[in-house]
């Protein structure tokens, strides 16, 4: 049991927190600019929890569909499904566990929220398959990566507002920057195999459009935030945000795969930043 619960954690990528918390900072963010201020204990637990045990099903679903792609790029060759030491279905078991628990958590909230549940779990279910078909999968993501903003609304307004749609537009921004990065990484491995990322897409015109998508990011949301009208604590957040874009040029400029690969798994940082100045803003 103790090698089995391994493989498990192995498989949600339990010892890389990074990806949960790309999820977590925009959700936490649009519940403080739903409420105006805290949103309660209540849905910063709800949001955290489901934000972590939602991700970790994603984990599993992508493994069993990208499971012969996987085995022939570097970085994934020895993830639990595609090594072949932990089954199909038994993943499969495993994420559909994990979603019904983020389920059980989204009952206590209210029948908006619940609703649009079932839409963000359809776009983690495509999102895995749209790699196959479209040039830009990493758009697919960003809405993905980015639906705990409307449900945050939900969630706290019992509707989801233009502004929260126009935020989630924002954030999709940034999802196509860092995935970028992180599909340089993979770009020669992708080649070989034919999966379609931003990353070929884009081909030498890959840095400047990220350095683009995280400028329209940074610039949305503090459009959408009233920046002129914010304090001292807002803008200074946002520069060190913008600080954090300006390092990440020299860390991928040059296209290596640790310098993208670090590059992306540095993000959540930013986002963190992105969220403290909400939570400066609003008090």
């Amino acid at each position: 049991m103790t090698d089995r619960l391994k493989l498990y954690l192995d498989l949600i990528r339990w010892n890389r927190p990074a990806g949960w918390l790309l999820l977590l900072w925009p959700s936490l963010a649009a519940l403080w600019i739903a409420a105006g201020g805290f949103p309660g204990w209540h849905l910063v637990v709800v949001f955290t929890l489901g934000t972590i045990l939602m991700r970790s099903a994603g984990c599993c679903v992508n493994d069993v569909a990208d499971r012969d792609f996987d085995k022939h790029v570097k970085r994934t060759a020895n993830r639990p499904v595609t090594s072949g030491r932990l089954g199909v279905k038994e993943a499969l078991a495993v994420g559909g566990v994990l979603a019904l628990c983020a389920f059980g958590l989204v009952l206590t909230t209210n029948t908006a929220t619940i609703a649009w549940s079932l839409a963000a779990l359809a776009v983690t279910l495509v999102y895995p398959y749209a790699k196959r078909h479209v040039s830009m999968p990493q758009a697919v993501l960003g809405v993905a990566f980015s639906f705990g903003i409307p449900m945050a609304f939900a969630a706290v307004q019992g509707q989801v507002p233009a502004l929260a749609w126009a935020l989630l537009l924002g954030n999709l921004f940034w999802v196509l920057a860092y995935d970028t990065e992180y599909a340089m990484v993979d770009r020669d491995d992708d080649l070989l195999i034919g999966m379609k990322t931003s990353a070929i897409t884009l081909g030498d015109r890959d840095v400047p459009a990220i350095m683009g998508f995280y400028a329209a990011y940074l610039l949305i949301w503090a459009w959408l935030l009233d920046a002129p009208q914010q304090g001292l604590g807002f803008w200074l957040a946002w520069t060190v945000s913008a600080g954090q874009v300006l390092w990440h040029y020299f860390l991928i400029r040059e296209r290596t795969r640790e310098g993208c690969f670090k590059a992306f798994r540095l993000n959540h940082w930013l986002g963190f930043s992105v969220f403290v100045g909400v939570v400066l803003a609003l008090g």
